[in-house]
């Protein structure tokens, strides 16, 4: 299980670098540019990986404080399966199909007033930390619902390869937007 958890924190710390770089010098005018209204900015994709995470917190206190309830799906290990290995292949870097986030996850749901890049970085180390700190709860093979939908359930340990998957595939997203704006 460590080898999973340095893993991720690895991967973790390769997106913060990656932002850290390429939008760490940025104006706020210049992350909230879009290139059309269909288009999320780098700050939206910024922002909902913020909110997205951070739902997450909660969710996992509930398991380690034993007041999760699970609905009738979380029994049947072949669902929990299918729904992890589904998420995670959905939300892979390549970005071939175009997704629908949920309302709960959409940028605008983000509220803060720091600075978008330190506040990122910030929310990382907590990502970093949660995840070092359920290595218990990894070891227990813990079951987690979707904090967007209560019937989605899979394991812990497939709810932080979807996580650090999705930010591989939005900070994909803003850098190509970057890329698009520079020429």
């Amino acid at each position: 299980m460590k080898d999973k958890i340095y893993n991720w924190l690895q991967r973790i710390d390769q997106q913060t670098e990656r932002v850290n770089s390429l939008f760490g010098k940025m104006s706020d005018a210049e992350l909230k540019r879009k290139p059309n209204e269909k288009v999320w900015s780098i700050a939206e994709n910024l922002q909902h990986l913020i909110v997205i995470n951070n739902s997450y917190f909660p969710a996992i206190e509930c398991i380690r404080a034993g007041k999760q309830k699970l609905g009738f799906l979380s029994k049947f290990a072949f669902i929990r399966k299918f729904f992890g290995k589904m998420i995670i292949a959905g939300v892979q870097a390549d970005r071939k199909k175009k997704m629908k986030t949920f309302a709960v996850w959409q940028p605008a749901q983000f509220k803060s007033s720091e600075n978008l890049i330190e506040t990122f970085v910030k929310h990382q180390e907590a990502l970093k930390k949660l995840i070092s700190d359920s290595e218990d709860l990894l070891l227990k093979n813990a079951i987690i619902a979707s904090p967007a939908n209560k019937n989605i359930v899979y394991s812990l340990a497939d709810a932080f390869d979807i996580i650090v998957t999705h930010e591989e595939r939005h900070v994909n997203q803003a850098a190509e937007l970057l890329k698009a704006q520079n020429n």
